[in-house]
């Protein structure tokens, strides 16, 4: 039979109202847990008010807020489905003649249609706060701003020395940004007055210096002078370098593919960003799966009875799919995987399981 739209949209109501209430309480255990933490870090830095502290965990809420959005479906899936039970609507429903698929058709759509806003919308707006929110924590907990930037006209690196400031330049990059090639190291002061600049065709990061190879130093009130070689003192270190680089979910949806292409054209490695916009990509699918995983737990309790089989179960399913998930990322990471591969075999796996269920107790 087919099922009416009635029904249709009364089953949406409920499972959505039900994952958001879901939601809701994920989002605000954990900015509990992040207010803690926050107001922990802050403890000894007395210039810091409450009010920054409570606006620096609301900016961050949406980032880890987006991480328990799989698991708020899996487990508001499951108390939507298991109340429909206990009330025996489903009971009623499958008497009806409405199989398990027509059931769980209007919790998928609304799954498809969240996941679909999560990444067009949520996403975005998610990575501008925490943005922000890593410019407080760097501004009022690290202490240290960000010094690299990257853009279609190379990098940029600001560094620190003993006789002042400097700002270097590259168009080209190799070894992760530890060499750099077409130099131009601009000289200042500790009072930001312009001394000067140093032409390179190549450097290297050293222990404590740039190794400059084919140099030209032009200081103001003198000379211009070539060497073959020469060292430039720095703070740098090439850890600092590769872990400035902005963190990929501080980064939109829509701009990752461009940030991508540059990253790339730079000589740096942009596994990580092209894993991570696969799995934004993936999260529709993967929410679906969730339904599915929910489902099949839940239906299997309006047969067989027993809330803690929807309980284990649940926790069991979390559990695997977040270890798939942290270790198809790792192996994406290491280039083990190929990266759609890493990013897509998760909800694959997870969803092959839940049809599995569903087909057995539909038909098995």
């Amino acid at each position: 039979m087919n099922m009416s739209w009635t029904l249709s949209r009364y089953l949406a109501r409920q499972f959505f109202t039900v994952v958001l209430i879901t939601f809701f309480i994920f989002l605000t255990l954990i900015f509990m847990l992040g207010l803690v933490e926050l107001l922990r870090r802050s403890a000894e830095k007395p210039d810091i008010s409450f009010g920054l502290i409570a606006s620096m965990a609301l900016l961050d809420l949406p980032r880890i807020g987006g991480k328990t959005l799989p698991f708020a479906f899996l487990f508001g899936g499951m108390a939507a489905f298991l109340r429909l039970s206990r009330n025996n609507e489903l009971v009623v429903a499958r008497a009806a003649g409405v199989s398990v698929w027509q059931f769980i058709t209007p919790a998928l759509v609304v799954s498809f249609v969240i996941g679909s806003f999560v990444v067009m919308v949520y996403n975005p707006i998610s990575a501008t706060l925490a943005t922000q929110f890593q410019q407080l924590e760097s501004k009022h907990l690290s202490q240290r701003s960000s010094f690299l930037a990257l853009s279609s006209n190379g990098l940029w690196l600001r560094q620190a020395d003993s006789t002042g400031q400097s700002v270097v330049h590259a168009l080209r990059i190799g070894e992760q940004g530890i060499e750099l090639y077409d130099v131009t190291i601009f000289l200042y002061s500790n009072a930001n007055a312009f001394l000067g600049r140093i032409d390179a065709r190549e450097a290297v990061l050293k222990d404590g210096y740039w190794a400059l190879g084919d140099v030209w130093i032009l200081l103001i009130n003198d000379q211009p002078r070539r060497y073959e070689t020469y060292r430039q003192e720095t703070s740098l270190t090439a850890e600092q370098v590769h872990d400035s680089f902005a963190r990929p979910d501080t980064i939109s949806f829509w701009d990752l593919p461009h940030f991508i292409q540059t990253a790339e054209a730079a000589g740096f490695s942009a596994r990580r960003y092209r894993l991570h916009f696969h799995q934004i990509l993936a999260t529709p699918v993967l929410l679906c799966t969730m339904v599915l995983v929910a489902a099949a737990f839940s239906m299997r309790t309006a047969r067989f009875g027993g809330v803690v089989q929807v309980i284990l179960g649940g926790i069991f399913s979390g559990f695997l799919v977040y270890f798939l998930g942290d270790l198809s990322l790792a192996l994406g990471l290491s280039g083990i995987l190929p990266t759609l591969l890493a990013a897509w075999a998760p909800s694959a796996v997870v969803m092959l399981l839940g049809l599995a269920v569903l087909f057995h107790l539909e038909d098995g």
